[in-house]
This record gives C-alpha cells, sequence and structure tokens, in this order.
C-alpha cells in the first residue's frame, strides 16, 4: 500500500492504491533515545526524524518503518498516534488518499495545529 519516493521535499511516502480514511498505514516499532543521550543525536542529521517519546516527553523515538519518512504539511493527510504500550508510533489516513498521493502528516502532532517547526515549510 505504501512505498518510498522522491518528493519535492527529498524522499517522502506515496500510496500505491487508493486508501480510505481511517485506515491504518503503518505500525512503525521504535527504538527510544533516552533524554541523556539525545544530546549525541542533537549532533546528527537523524536528530531531524525523531518523535518527542515518554515521560514528560523528554526521551526521543526513532520510528522505524515507514515512520520517520512521512513529511510534514499543515493540511495533512494522515495522523499519527503513540502507543505508548507496543512502543510503536500508528499511522492513519487522516482523509481519503488516492494512489500516488504523497502522504503527510503534521509533524506537530494535532492535524489542525499550525504551530510554527524547526524548518521552513516549503
Amino acid at each position: 500500500m505504501l512505498e518510498v519516493k522522491e518528493s519535492k521535499y527529498g524522499r517522502g511516502v506515496f500510496a500505491t492504491r487508493d486508501i480510505q480514511k481511517g485506515e491504518l498505514l503503518d505500525a512503525s516499532p521504535i527504538i527510544v533515545i533516552p533524554h541523556e543521550e539525545y544530546k549525541y543525536l542533537k549532533k546528527t542529521v537523524l536528530s531531524n526524524y525523531v518523535f518527542w517519546w515518554g515521560k514528560n516527553d523528554k526521551a526521543r523515538a526513532v520510528a522505524l518503518g515507514y515512520g520517520s519518512l512521512f513529511n510534514h504539511s499543515y493540511t495533512p493527510n494522515a495522523k499519527y498516534k503513540f502507543k505508548r504500550k507496543t512502543d510503536t508510533i500508528n499511522f492513519y489516513a487522516y482523509t481519503d488518499i488516492k494512489a500516488g498521493e504523497e502522504i503527510l502528516v503534521n509533524y506537530n502532532g494535532d492535524p489542525d495545529d499550525q504551530s510554527p517547526v524547526w524548518f521552513e515549510v516549503l
């Protein structure tokens, strides 16, 4: 249902078939980066691909699978939910998505959150 290919943002995740609103796109297992180790990760490009995680959001999580490859949009067609009991981030279609369409999430978590992110949005 998903594939990685070039997008206007670099690499992105695209639908290979039509996807219905609410459909599970990916259940990405995560690797937790403890708070005290994040200072090392911040010096790498990988720091741009992590999610805030854990108690008081002090840890970070690298999502495996497609999870860390979804690009940002303030008008997303997908959303994500943290599943702390299973250490996964689940991605769902927020709208119907057509085959060939890039799948985008709002990095702020809430699809309607218009808060600035840490990079310039195209």
